[in-house]
């Protein structure tokens, strides 16, 4: 029991990882941007709130330096594909490969460097319930508030009028703007928030989930965040259920290693990246049923005059 506990509990972490990065980019592309850059962003607010925490001891200074180190990047971004057109596609690839290029040389300082002890959130009372307490109850405070955050973007875009402007934005960019709507700066504000998003997911990584500073140490989790918004057919709530899943599936190769099951640790380690293509084979398959789930505009360039 104590170890299906330990399993859950590093569930729900390693799932809010992904969850808070995958609903930032699903925030973009429901204006319709996508950005290929997360890995990037995410790297370098992982150094940013990482350097933060290590020179002010707060690591909720850290979370802010991450989510401001993010959306700068998105800003940058945001303004090369919405103002002076460039493909969102290679601008979001280059800036994946220069923030794993910028993160690594501001990074060379911290590699030993270590963060001051952090105290163990829990909930009194409920964190000796019998399973549910060690798995459920002993979680950063970050873990519940994606979970609360899911659920408001959920009544954000479908029940205010805030949403549905940003969702008529990423169906029909066109027809917003015949409406007087500013399209552009929408479409900024989408892709600067998501990169906050983003940006905290980097920091929560080198600050609560693996509390140190090495090169690269998002490992991927970029990617399978934008695999997840496909996954997910652009719903959080879905994103949030697809979060966990992938989290699980990254655990399990730790949970199994511990079991003392005789499988190369190469194979496990693969687990989440084969997992992330099954899926998207596997959606791939019904591409009528992205097609109707999938914001319009979604990856095509706006021009006020037209």
């Amino acid at each position: 029991m104590e170890s299906w506990a330990l399993l859950i509990g590093s569930t729900l972490s390693a799932g809010t990882v992904l969850a808070i990065a995958a609903l930032g980019l699903l925030i973009n592309e429901k204006a319709g941007i996508v950005n290929l850059g997360a890995e990037g962003m995410m790297l370098c607010a992982a150094i940013a709130g990482f350097a933060a925490v290590v020179h002010t001891g707060n690591p909720w200074l850290g979370f802010a330096a991450g989510m401001l180190a993010g959306a700068l990047l998105a800003m940058v971004f945001g303004w090369l594909v919405i103002w002076l057109g460039t493909n969102q596609y290679a601008t979001g690839l280059a800036l994946s490969l220069f923030g794993v290029g910028f993160s690594a040389f501001v990074g060379i300082g911290y590699v030993q460097a270590r963060l001051p002890e952090i105290p163990k959130f829990t909930l009194p009372w409920l964190r000796d319930l019998p399973l549910v307490g060690p798995a459920l109850f002993r979680q950063h405070p970050l873990v519940y508030l994606t979970v609360a955050f899911a659920g408001a973007l959920v009544w954000f875009l479908y029940r205010t009028r805030s949403g549905l402007i940003l969702r008529s934005v990423g169906e029909s960019p066109e027809s917003a703007h015949a409406l007087g709507y500013p399209v552009r700066r929408i479409r900024l504000a989408a892709v600067m928030a998501g990169g906050a998003l983003c940006g905290l997911a980097g920091a929560f990584i080198s600050t609560v989930y693996t509390p140190l500073w090495v090169e690269n140490m998002v490992a991927g989790r970029g990617w399978i965040a934008l695999a997840l918004t496909t996954f997910a057919t652009w719903r959080p709530g879905r994103v949030l259920l697809g979060a966990y899943l992938f989290g699980g599936v990254t655990m399990l190769q730790f949970h199994l290693q511990a079991s003392g099951v005789q499988v190369p640790s190469q194979w496990l380690s693969m687990l989440p990246y084969l997992a992330t293509i099954v899926v998207l084979a596997l959606i791939s398959r019904n591409p009528a049923w992205i097609r109707v789930n999938m914001p319009a505009s979604l990856g095509k360039p706006f021009h006020a005059s037209s």
